[in-house]
């Protein structure tokens, strides 16, 4: 038997265990985060492991409302000591979802705390971990994971005061124009941000191509997308601008529209600036409503959407020539069709498939993204890892996915189906190097 969490867990084989070797300590590019640059740059400090853990993580949160836990431990007023108590009683139900993989990562790798998290050990892990990290602080937890580059999410109008380089740690911004698709309200909010009135559609791009300008001059090399499908037709600047005339009482077809208008104009934005652009499809977001209303989003309560229409993805990669599309990531949070988009990106130039997202970063989630992507398309320019998350604790992920990546790879060699320095290659490629590409547009 295994020891509990120890230097093999999740790698079956020792092939395996030679590329994790070679993996485990390449520095990290977090090519997608929600992190606050402002606690980077200020160096903030955790009050407690609670603080640390529970704060800002919903996907704790989720499990613990799963289980019965009161919200009040969840993001309401009890202490982080008492709500860090909660959750670690729940855990050992948590059994083969990823949140219990990525505590215990987490406990061993930034606290040197070995035990299991359970009810019985959680105040014993509570002073130990406290003790350790009064020696930390954020800077000092991303130097421990060797963090390289931080990519945050940041909204066209964001001031970016806070981005920079940080005890080598570089921290930068990524441009996410996710409001900007229905202008109704937006539009004020960018006049601000520009110092001028626009009055037309072409002024509203124009002014975004601004601010992205702007972005670029802070660092930027990247750029997302969340909505919860592709449409399923395009329509010309002149219906655009009839619409963005009457942007006050779009229906919800017409905002779609709009939408899908607008993401054609920035995919060609991006490929003149080399801005590399990710697309995060299939979420349902907020929908319990009493809920929303009680604790706002990003609390633990969006869902999978339906599979893409394999269709409508091909007709919007049909409004960009080959030439014109820049570096092109797809997150589904549906993969149950991941093979179709996984096909698609050997029928246009610039795509790949990003690593599995949400619900579908876990033991098996991994494995399958890994499997389609080797199958259907190619894994060799896998971006690899990165942590979508609003923790600083969350960079345990990394080692989370290249155990698994290891154990995948390690299996072939095994079996005499690949060449171990070109797995070693492959492994460093995708835990490292591909992602460094895509931020230096290589």
């Amino acid at each position: 038997m295994k020891e509990f969490f120890g230097n093999e867990v999740l790698i079956n084989n020792q092939a395996g265990l030679e590329i994790y070797k070679a993996v485990k300590d390449l520095p990290i590019v977090d090519y997608h985060c929600h992190l606050d640059q402002k606690q980077i740059k200020e160096d903030a400090t955790f009050s407690d492991i609670g603080e640390l853990w529970l704060a800002h993580d919903h996907y704790k949160w989720r499990a613990m409302r799963f289980f019965g836990v009161e919200e009040k431990y969840i993001t309401g007023q009890a202490s982080y000591h008492d709500k860090f108590l909660k959750f670690c009683e729940i855990l050992p139900r948590c059994i083969g979802n990823p949140l219990y993989y990525w505590a215990h990562f987490e406990l061993r790798q930034i606290f040197g705390i070995t035990l299991p998290i359970n009810k019985d050990n959680a105040e014993d892990i509570y002073q130990a971990a406290n003790k350790r990290l009064k020696e930390l602080s954020v800077r000092k937890l991303l130097k421990l994971f060797n963090v390289e580059y931080i990519c945050t999410t940041d909204d066209p109008v964001d001031s970016l005061g806070d981005h920079g380089v940080y005890d080598g740690i570089k921290v930068i911004p990524t441009f996410r124009p996710d409001r900007a698709y229905e202008p109704k309200d937006y539009v004020s909010e960018l006049e601000k941000a520009i110092g001028r009135k626009i009055n037309k559609a072409s002024e509203y791009v124009a002014a975004l191509e601004e601010r992205l300008a702007y972005f670029i001059s802070k660092g930027c090399r990247i750029s997302d997308h969340g909505f919860n499908k592709f449409p399923s037709r395009y329509i010309n600047d002149e219906e655009a601008e009839a619409l963005f005339q009457r942007r006050l009482e779009l229906t919800a077809e017409e905002k779609e529209l709009f939408l899908g208008w607008l993401l054609v104009k920035l995919t060609k934005m991006y490929g003149k600036n080399g801005i590399a652009m990710q697309l995060h499809i299939n979420v349902i977001r907020n929908n319990n409503l009493e809920m929303f209303a009680k604790v706002g989003k990003d609390a633990g309560f969006d869902l999978i959407g339906k599979p893409q229409d394999i269709e409508d993805l091909v007709t919007f990669f049909n409004q960009v020539k080959d030439e014109e599309r820049p570096q092109t990531i797809i997150y589904s949070l549906n993969d149950s069709n991941l093979s179709s988009i996984a096909a698609l990106t050997g029928a246009f130039k610039n795509i790949r498939i990003g690593p599995s997202w949400w619900f579908n970063d876990s033991l098996e989630g991994i494995k399958r993204n890994l499997a389609i992507i080797s199958e259907y398309s190619f894994l060799g320019n896998n971006t690899g890892m990165l942590t979508d998350s609003r923790s600083f604790s969350s960079y345990s992920r990394f080692d989370f996915f290249r155990r698994i990546l290891s154990d995948y790879i390690g299996d072939k060699v095994e079996k005499g189906e690949y060449e171990k320095e070109a797995a070693l290659s492959l492994a460093k490629d995708i835990c490292y190097y591909n992602s460094l590409r895509l931020l230096k547009g290589e």
